[in-house]
């Protein structure tokens, strides 16, 4: 006897209905999280690393996703407040997110990770303290260079190229300023260059003109100034208005474009080890350039850079494995390579290590008429010579 046209009507549609599950399954967004500074003393660089990320985002989804499945983000605000910090990525584990990209600061990252270990979340920071790589957490990966990879490459240029024999250290006295000055000094000391003025300032610090009358008393052969952004622009502009003339150095900040913008013409003349700047002389990086200031109408700095390789290298990282897996994602990341020519969008050939740390050129960089640009593209440590 034959089946009644509604019930067999159903059971196709039941039939159809399971079929399509698999489909929406893979169609199902990959959620990431942007935890950043967006306001207080690290807002330059926390809103330049989410648009990175947000670019990057629009960019892979406009050519089909991950594994065709699209990326979901969602930025929101540490304050520059490592307690907010490690509050927002708690939420971002609870909220079941693949990836956290954040925090910038290098104190906020320093608390706010064990969240993504003990939940076994990739994260991706733009943190600069080699602490953060030295506590073997399997799920931690910068987008930047480690204090213990760029300050060695800064060392030598202090005591091979300026000749200097002295040095006067300006840092912030912060994870990252501290880290950077533990780094740095233990660069210079093979090298017979002594630090005879070690200054301490404070995040967010506004009078620099004790710390650069103590700079000018040292008579050191050279200045090094390691703080944030708006710090940096302050010491330039009271170096300079105290006739400091000798050689000044810094290590990525100090020639950012942010840096550049509110020192004015205090900035000239500044010379910095930079690990990514959109001034560097190659094709890839000009055009990230581009489409960045189409995007947001303004000029990246080096965090414009780390947010969006930091997608990049995720997506390489989750089409090498084959699946969206986060333990085997992370696994997959460590001593990983990856091509420019097979993923446009990490910019310059890349290699992660064992402990999350990368490797690839950089860039020796000097601000001239307000602007920075490159002297020297530096190999990476572990090229062939």
């Amino acid at each position: 006897m034959r089946k009644p046209l509604r019930a067999t009507l159903a059971i196709a549609s039941t039939a159809l209905m399971l079929n399509a599950t698999p489909i929406a399954r893979a169609a199902e967004p990959i959620k990431i999280a942007t935890i950043v500074e967006l306001s207080g003393a690290g807002a330059t660089s926390g809103t330049n690393f989410a648009n990175g990320v947000d670019l990057a985002v629009k960019e892979i989804n406009a050519a089909g996703g991950i594994l065709g499945r699209p990326l979901e983000s969602n930025a929101v605000d540490t304050q520059s407040n490592p307690g907010v910090a490690k509050g927002l990525v708690a939420k971002a584990v609870d909220d079941g997110v693949f990836a956290v990209f954040g925090p910038v600061f290098s104190g906020s990252i320093l608390v706010s990770m064990a969240e993504t270990r003990r939940a076994e979340i990739p994260n991706f920071t733009g943190g600069e303290a080699a602490a953060i790589t030295k506590q073997g957490n399997p799920y931690i990966f910068r987008t930047s260079f480690t204090q213990d990879t760029a300050m060695p490459k800064v060392a030598r240029y202090i005591a091979q190229q300026l000749k200097a024999k002295t040095l006067a250290l300006i840092y912030v006295n912060n994870d990252f300023g501290k880290g950077g000055r533990e780094s740095l000094t233990k660069a210079l000391e093979p090298l017979g260059v002594k630090v005879v003025a070690d200054i301490s300032t404070e995040q967010s610090q506004v009078d620099f003109s004790a710390a650069v009358l103590k700079t000018r008393q040292s008579n050191a052969d050279a200045v090094f100034v390691y703080t944030n952004e708006e710090e940096a622009a302050r010491a330039l502009r009271e170096l300079r208005k105290q006739g400091v003339s000798q050689p000044i150095v810094g290590e990525t900040v100090l020639t950012s474009q942010k840096v550049i913008e509110l020192a004015g013409g205090a900035a000239n003349g500044a010379v910095a080890h930079v690990g990514l700047t959109v001034d560097a002389p190659m094709p890839s990086v000009r055009a990230f350039r581009a489409r960045f200031e189409k995007q947001f109408k303004y000029t990246p700095d080096h965090n414009g850079i780390k947010g969006y390789t930091g997608v990049f290298i995720m997506k390489a990282a989750i089409e090498k494995v084959g699946q969206v897996d986060r333990k085997l994602v992370a696994q997959a990341l460590h001593g990983l390579a990856i091509s420019a020519a097979q993923q446009p969008g990490v910019l310059m050939d890349v290699r992660i290590d064992a402990n999350g740390d990368l490797d690839r050129e950089s860039f020796l960089t000097e601000v001239r008429n307000g602007k920075q640009e490159v002297k020297e593209i530096l190999p990476a440590l572990g090229a062939k010579q």
